[in-house]
């Protein structure tokens, strides 16, 4: 494309033009120090990038600009989130530093364009966990300042909004990334538009075919689809008028994205879709009247059109986190047509397509308060960035799980209103009040009724957690926690349990070694990990402390040292460790190889399923064969859904276990002379025991005899046995014996 003299004042025209349409279509009203910020910001925006064009041919100046235009209307932030919008590339490729962007627009502007400039640098390429780490970095760039992982998002909604002069594979990388985690983060910021728009372009790059597909499906039955709104909303139209209702009627297809989900998730044909569009009524009112609108206006809409009611969402009475507030009701519109309504005041539709800028607007009319509520979604995001030692991909993927997740809404005992994610636990919930309580759970009740911690919430439930301070968290707990905090915490106070025990492992072991004249030094611990095949010596002292390597082990491992052959031929198979194996106290490895079913972890036959090939360690479940007993598929076989839903009742729980570490279920009948609170010593004998789980506790008494059975989980049997002697020596008890 030749650039003449001609060209370049047109396009200079274009560039004044574009930037009076940014001053002129800001969502907030501009001061005149604000006006100056911006037209400095966009002067030195254009001076620096006055050489630099784009894929297109055209000047690079029109993206930074179009940046600062989303964020201007679309989102709605400040003036300076618009002047940093306009500068967000020039640390990265002119020759400009962040000292000057900070001598010229001041701490915030320079703090905003750093946070840019750093996701930017980023490595581009590289494996899934390679990118994930990427992810996590950007992620914590949340720390310096919120706005620029929304003015992030902008950029990338431009970039996917002028992608057509890229090679393929670019294209479909970017907009993979987008589908990613950009999407999933406009989501939780409350920018629905803007994340409809990236999963729908993220489509069309990524699946061309199905994109281009369902695309001319919709203009082909778009005359049809205005004719029905249009017959749909006379109706309504009249009925509201009658009533002094100031409102208008929007007709709304749903997403390209939205439509391909269904397809894919249902199995069904585009024609099969009933709710292929949405209407929405939106009315004007002042505050005090617009609950009451809002109902007037549904109690109309169900007068004329039956309403499903699973299908009614109430996110007047309680918003969602994003501040997102609404009425949807589904009804059976003409023709046996099922139709999405959805009621929003002015002012709700302005917080579903602006987000957190117009909610904190309608909040607090200053802009100091305003910067301070918008920062408050931060607070919710924090938590997936607190723990820093998950890897790279899993935090990722509990990133987005707690960014899409639905939410469900609780009650404490007090009657405050708690928020959720949908599928979160009694568990989830007592970790969500607070770190401490999560810790001490000891039980907890569900209006009024004592509940398993596994049990799955639901909106409007009250709950009570129920503590105690010598309740500890277990590994069963993560079977019971959804939420990315819950999962944390336990993980990290497992691992600290665990630390505790290796620590005295470590003692236990030097004195029996001591006793068999063997110094615990660096090689006999290198020695004692590969004997006993195990990875790093926290392994080797967290089994000698909970029993899993017994005196009988340890003698074994004596022996074969004293022969000098089996020494010289077990350290020429022993592996060469990256670093020295004493040192690697890190964490304690499982060795999946051993597979149980059910709830009571019964150990079962079974096949391995040859159409997913599942190997130790992976999410699996147990399917009841009519001819080859049980067949083991991973949880993302391609047959998993057919036989969940076809064949529930054939369905088995399975889970990979480490046999060093696993535990057995042990009976013990205890028999005395029945005695006041003799029940509370017996059960705090058991509790002062670490490694000791009670499954199943039931006593009786009878003319003054005492009768008692225990259930217990127990590592191994010498654990057993220091039990049985303890309890033996509880003043009133005769006798103790195992059945």
């Amino acid at each position: 494309m030749e650039i003449t003299d001609a060209y370049l004042e047109q396009e200079s025209k274009e560039i004044t033009k574009e930037y009076k349409e940014l001053l002129r279509i800001s969502y907030r009203i501009l001061s005149v120090k604000d006006k100056k910020l911006i037209r400095k910001a966009f002067e030195t925006a254009v001076e620096a990038h006055k050489d630099q064009r784009r894929k297109s041919g055209e000047a690079y100046i029109f993206h930074p600009i179009a940046v600062a235009k989303i964020v201007a209307h679309e989102i709605g932030l400040d003036a300076t989130s618009i002047a940093s919008a306009l500068l967000h590339d020039v640390v990265e490729d002119t020759r400009y530093t962040l000292a000057d962007i900070e001598q010229m627009f001041g701490e915030a502007v320079a703090r905003i364009v750093n946070g840019l400039t750093k996701i930017s640098s980023l490595k581009k390429d590289g494996d899934i966990s390679m990118q994930a780490e990427n992810f996590r970095k950007m992620l914590l760039t949340l720390n310096d300042d919120v706005r620029v992982i929304i003015i992030k998002i902008a950029d990338r909604l431009h970039n996917m909004q002028t992608m057509d002069a890229m090679r393929p594979d670019k294209q479909v990388k970017i907009a993979s990334e987008t589908l990613y985690i950009y999407a999933p983060l406009a989501h939780r910021i409350g920018l629905y538009n803007i994340k409809t728009e990236l999963e729908d372009l993220s489509l069309k790059y990524t699946e061309p075919e199905v994109y281009n597909d369902i695309l001319g499906k919709l203009k082909e039955s778009k005359e049809e689809q205005d004719q029905y709104i249009k017959d749909f909303s006379k109706t309504i139209s009249d009925a509201l008028k009658k009533e002094d209702i100031d409102f208008e009627v929007k007709g709304r297809p749903k997403s390209i994205y939205s439509i391909r989900k269904k397809i894919v998730n249902q199995n069904i044909s585009f024609d099969e879709i009933y709710d292929k569009f949405a209407l929405r009524i939106i009315y004007k009112s002042n505050p005090e009247n617009e609950k009451f609108l809002a109902w007037k206006i549904y109690s109309i809409v169900t007068d004329y059109y039956r309403p499903n009611p699973t299908r009614l969402r109430d996110w007047i009475s309680s918003p969602k986190t994003t501040g997102y507030e609404a009425l949807h009701i589904t009804v059976m519109g003409p023709k046996g047509k099922w139709v999405e309504v959805q009621i929003r005041s002015e002012r709700m539709n302005e917080i579903a397509e602006k987000g957190y800028a117009a909610h904190y607007k309608y909040k607090h009319k200053d802009e100091a308060q305003d910067e301070q509520g918008l920062d408050l979604w931060l607070n919710r995001l924090q938590e997936a960035l607190e723990n820093n030692e998950m890897n790279a991909v899993d935090f990722v993927e509990q990133f987005k799980l707690n960014l899409y997740s639905k939410e469900i809404f609780v009650f404490t005992p007090q009657g405050d209103l708690k928020s959720l994610p949908k599928g979160a636990t009694v568990l989830d919930f007592a970790f969500a009040i607070h770190t401490d309580i999560g810790y001490q759970t000891r039980g907890a009740k569900v209006n009024g009724k004592i509940v398993a911690l596994s049990r799955v919430l639901k909106s409007g439930d009250q709950v009570e957690i129920i503590t105690s301070s010598s309740a500890k968290p277990t590994k069963n707990w993560l079977d019971y926690a959804t939420t990315a905090r819950a999962r944390t915490k336990i993980k990290s106070a497992l691992k600290e349990k665990r630390k505790l025990i290796a620590e005295e492992g470590k003692e236990i072991l030097r004195r029996k070694l001591k006793s068999q004249r063997i110094s615990l030094n660096e090689r006999t611990v290198n020695e004692m990990v590969v004997f006993f095949k195990l990875k790093t010596s926290q392994d080797l002292f967290y089994r000698v402390g909970i029993g899993t390597i017994d005196n009988k082990q340890i003698k074994d491992y004596a022996s074969s040292r004293s022969n000098a052959l089996v020494s010289f031929f077990k350290n020429k198979i022993r592996r060469s460790p990256d670093k020295d194996t004493s040192q690697d106290e890190g964490d304690i490895s499982n060795n999946y190889d051993q597979l149980v079913f059910g709830d009571d972890e019964q150990k079962l036959d079974y096949k391995l399923a040859p159409c997913c090939n599942p190997i130790p360690g992976d999410e699996v479940f147990g399917f009841t064969t009519i001819k080859d007993g049980i067949k083991v598929h991973k949880k993302n076989c391609p047959n998993a859904i057919q036989l969940q839903s076809n064949y529930a009742y054939r369905v088995l729980k399975a889970r990979w276990i480490d046999s060093s570490q696993e535990e057995f279920s042990a009976s013990i009948r205890l028999t005395g002379i029945d005695d006041l609170g003799l029940v509370s010593v017996i059960t705090n004998e058991i509790s002062r025991n670490l490694n000791v789980n009670i499954l199943n506790i039931a006593f009786s008494s009878n003319d003054g005899v005492f009768e008692g059975k225990l259930v217990v989980k127990v590592k191994n049997i010498s654990i057993l046995t220091k039990l049985m002697e303890r309890l033996e020596k509880i003043d009133g008890i005769d006798k103790v014996k195992r059945e």
